[in-house]
């Protein structure tokens, strides 16, 4: 089987990337505070990678796909704790 050295180096690219979003997304979760998070920043973020896996379904390109369905779980799940953490706002 021939190494496909441009789908590999998607396939790595897309995997650092995606994996950057792991350590926010568990600092978040363990100490229950999204509050230095921008909204801005978040929904942004999601609609920007919405738009990359469309994008790589239309050009069929497997790594892009794939990199952007687990970034979008992560970045999801970000979103997510910022609604569920957002601070009482009668304090």
């Amino acid at each position: 089987m021939e190494i496909d050295v441009i789908t590999t180096l998607g396939l790595v690219a897309g995997a650092l990337t995606t994996i950057a979003y792991l350590p926010q997304m568990i600092k978040t979760w363990r100490s229950k505070s999204a509050e230095d998070l921008s909204w801005t920043m978040l929904i942004t973020l999601c609609v920007g990678i919405i738009l990359w896996l469309v994008y790589g379904a239309i050009v069929h390109d497997i790594p892009l796909i794939a990199a952007n369905v687990v970034t979008f779980a992560f970045a999801s799940v970000i979103l997510f704790l910022k609604i569920r953490y957002k601070p009482d706002e009668r304090e």
